[in-house]
């Protein structure tokens, strides 16, 4: 792992984000992310210096598209923002995953 995902993994792992789970270099489909939350249906992808090159942002896209289309939000960020704003990131990812798993959900019917 680079410097940056070991960062990012230190407050990702171990339900460290609402209780949620996290998992690194997950298969999904014919790719391999970073890092995947399946309760909230999310993905993060940090990204070097390389995915700012055409070829590499145009790769990215499709990526993120064929994800989306099996219901996974990708969430981006470069390693950069990571090492140094990574309060920052976490708020973004904390406020996804909240926003995707409401933390009080109605009653069903038949719960009591």
């Amino acid at each position: 792992m680079t410097d940056a995902e070991q960062l990012l993994w230190s407050r990702l792992r171990r339900k460290q984000v609402l209780g949620v789970p996290f998992y690194r270099q997950k298969p999904i489909a014919s790719f391999i992310v970073d890092f995947y939350s399946a309760a909230a249906s999310l993905v993060i992808e940090l990204d070097g210096s390389q995915h700012f090159e055409a070829e590499h942002q145009a790769n990215d896209k499709e990526r993120d598209q064929a994800l989306a289309a099996v219901g996974l939000l990708v969430l981006r960020f470069d390693n950069r923002q990571v090492l140094q704003e990574l309060d920052e990131v976490m708020q973004v990812i904390f406020c996804e995953v909240e926003r995707r798993i409401p933390l009080n959900p109605p009653f069903t019917k038949g719960e009591a």
